[in-house]
């Protein structure tokens, strides 16, 4: 799922191709994408973007009249541009966005069909889409130290909470803990005040570094190739590959249709966290320490 390093690259080439220009149509080629009923698609067709933003995961089309565009990526869900002359075909379409100079397709990969399309119209009705998470490279070390202790969660949920935290989802937030040197499991209301104050920094530093490496990446062109995985990173989806702090090998729980990523040395003083399917598989078999499958 696009998380916030790469929502704010979308936004920043979309601010240079669309705002300011009149969208002329938005065509919904999927009925499934779109999740809202009024107003109709056709009140946004001959209205100028005036601007974007991002609510959490979500980009949010401007347009004038305070009508209201909201894209939900979800997990697969991309956006491409296109020149006039060169449609995409096929059933990746979901959405196209039709401009004078070129199209906007919100593509999705897979038959599990879960990006969505809302038409909001007004402030306040675009305002209750927010899940309210706070948004982590704007708010002090206060605000943070206590939005994350205001439930008890392990730190990768709260990270990934859209409640508590806005913009963070699974492969950043194992980056920030592997930065931060702390375990995926631990209790938000059992860290120390140094921890947080880590996990605080790590959290700022890896979402700034990441979003300039793929404003760099994109340059003057526009997203095409935005995915959980990158070159680069220390542990998301990097199972079993050396951890490029201490060189032992990155470790991994499994859960659905996620995985966390952790190095057992740097992060969980050498414990191997347990695999909910496969540590109940091997049972007394199930490794305890990063000593022993090293």
């Amino acid at each position: 799922m696009p998380e916030l390093p790469d929502v704010v690259v979308y936004l920043e080439r979309l601010t240079a191709k669309v705002v300011g220009h009149k969208l002329e149509r938005l065509r919904i080629l999927n009925p499934f994408v779109l999740r809202s009923v009024s107003p109709p698609t056709s009140d946004a067709d001959g209205r100028l973007v005036i601007g974007v933003r991002r609510i959490g995961k979500r980009i949010v089309l401007a347009l004038e009249g305070e009508l209201f565009i909201v894209i939900h990526l979800m997990i697969a869900g991309r956006l491409r541009w296109r020149a006039p002359d060169k449609p995409i075909r096929g059933k990746l379409a979901q959405a196209a966005f039709e401009f004078a100079d070129g199209t906007l397709f919100l593509t999705e990969a897979g038959s599990k069909r879960r990006a969505s399309i809302n038409l909001v119209s007004g402030e306040a009705a675009l305002a209750e889409i927010d899940r309210g998470g706070l948004e982590p490279l704007t708010a002090d070390l206060e605000s943070f130290s206590a939005r994350l202790v205001s439930e008890n969660h392990t730190l990768k949920r709260a990270l990934t909470d859209p409640r508590l935290f806005s913009g963070i989802g699974n492969s950043y937030s194992d980056e920030i803990l592997h930065r931060a040197r702390l375990s995926p499991l631990t209790l938000t209301r059992r860290l120390s005040a140094e921890e947080i104050e880590r996990l605080y920094d790590a959290t700022r530093e890896t979402l700034v570094e990441w979003t300039g490496r793929l404003r760099e990446d994109v340059g003057e062109g526009f997203p095409e190739k935005v995915t959980a995985f990158r070159d680069g990173m220390a542990v998301h989806g990097r199972y079993r590959q050396p951890c490029p702090v201490c060189g032992s090998p990155v470790q991994r729980i499994v859960y659905a249709e996620n995985e966390t990523n952790y190095c057992a040395r740097c992060q969980t003083g050498g414990k191997l966290l347990a695999d909910r399917a496969l540590s109940r598989l091997l049972r007394e078999d199930w490794p305890k320490s990063i000593d022993e499958v090293e």
